[in-house]
């Protein structure tokens, strides 16, 4: 068995603004530097064998909080990334809906095939980045399964935190969220050898009540 902890990267300005992150490396506001240091203070005294984060600053720095308590070093995955949204990034939601109405309309229905516009970069599908975060996380997982570690900790993002969420749950994209995913939240699985199992689901007993949700909701 190998115990994964799941975390969400710490609060950012673009969170509060809701406004769309994607690939765009944005870092951490200071709520967010405090949420990463109350998570690290909670993890202190859990032995991780590894901890692993996305190479994006907010998911990397969320991480080194845990690490540097930890004497560990963050193993960098760009896998883990959030997914790209293209034209979307930077945008607010309403922002979206304006300059994008019939993607906007596809993006709110779940469409899992619907590319939206390019912009710095191209967008990736709902499918293709659902593919791409459960073979990040599996890979690692079974990479640390092998090396016989029994605990570890992936600080990665929203979009991820869901599709590692349905997959454990084996449901699919068509419905609504129905479930919570909080800045710098601890989200407890279980790696049986063959499935991953949902424990425990966002915990926020160390933080204070005014975390914000995940905003593509």
């Amino acid at each position: 068995m190998l115990d994964i902890l799941l975390i969400r990267h710490g609060e950012t300005d673009w969170n509060v603004d809701k406004r769309l992150q994607g690939h765009i490396d944005i870092s951490l506001n200071a709520e967010g530097q405090r949420q990463a240091a109350a998570l690290g203070r909670v993890l202190e005294n859990e032995p991780l064998d590894a901890i692993y984060a996305s190479d994006l600053q907010r998911a990397r720095d969320t991480a080194q909080a845990v690490a540097t308590r930890q004497g560990k070093t963050v193993q960098i995955d760009p896998a883990l990334r959030e997914r790209c949204y293209g034209g979307f990034e930077g945008l607010q939601h309403h922002d979206i809906e304006q300059r994008y109405p019939e993607d906007f309309a596809a993006w709110k229905s779940r469409e899992l095939d619907a590319r939206y516009p390019a912009g710095e970069r191209i967008a990736e599908t709902m499918r293709e980045f659902s593919g791409r975060a459960v073979s990040a996380v599996s890979a690692i997982v079974r990479e640390g399964a092998a090396d016989g570690h029994r605990k570890i900790a992936i600080v990665t993002h929203g979009g991820v935190l869901e599709c590692i969420y349905r997959w454990a749950r084996q449901t699919g994209f068509a419905h609504a969220r129905d479930f919570d995913i909080f800045n710098a939240s601890i989200n407890r699985l279980q790696w049986d050898g063959e499935r991953i199992h949902i424990r425990q689901w966002a915990d926020i007993a160390h933080l204070s009540p005014q975390v914000l949700d995940e905003v593509d909701r």
